[in-house]
C-alpha cells in the first residue's frame, strides 16, 4: 500500500473511561461508558460514536465520488450512521446501519449509488465480512 496519510491517536486512563487525543491536537476527548454497557453514561464520547462519525464521513466521500461519476448531484445529502454493539455467539460484535438521504433522487437511484459507494469506501472494504452493514436509502 502506498500510504497517503496516517492518523495517530493515543488513549490513556481506564480504557472506555479514559481520554483520547490525536498527536496533532485536533481531537481531544473524554471517554465514558454508556449505560447499555454497564457504565455511568458520563459526559464523554465512546468508541461506537467515534466509529459512527468516521464511517459516515468516509462513506459520504465515496458516495460523492460515485455520484459525480454517474452524473448525479449529492447536494444536501446526509448520512445518519448507527453503530450498535451487542453480544453474539463469539462475544461482543458490531453492526452498522447507514441511512442515506439525497434530495432530488428517488429511493431506487439512491440505493444504486449506495451499493456503488459501498464497493469503494475504505471503511466498507475494511469491515466487509467482519460486521453486518445495512445500507438504507431514504427518498430525498
Amino acid at each position: 500500500m502506498n500510504v497517503l496519510y496516517t492518523a495517530e491517536a493515543t488513549v490513556e486512563g481506564d480504557a472506555r473511561n479514559g481520554q483520547g487525543h490525536t498527536n496533532d491536537g485536533r481531537l481531544d476527548v473524554d471517554l465514558s461508558v454508556p449505560k447499555g454497557l454497564g457504565g455511568d453514561d458520563g459526559p464523554g464520547t465512546n468508541p461506537e460514536q467515534l466509529f459512527a462519525v468516521g464511517y459516515a464521513a468516509c462513506f459520504h466521500g465515496a458516495l460523492k465520488k460515485v455520484a459525480k461519476e454517474a452524473g448525479a448531484s449529492t447536494e444536501g445529502s446526509k448520512i445518519d450512521s448507527l453503530v450498535s454493539i451487542g453480544k453474539d455467539d463469539t462475544g461482543l460484535g458490531l453492526a452498522v446501519e447507514l441511512r442515506v438521504t439525497i434530495p432530488g433522487l428517488s429511493q431506487e437511484e439512491t440505493a444504486r449509488l449506495l451499493e456503488a459507494a459501498h464497493q469503494v469506501c475504505p471503511y466498507s472494504r475494511a469491515t466487509r465480512g467482519n460486521i453486518e452493514v445495512t445500507l438504507t436509502a431514504v427518498a430525498g
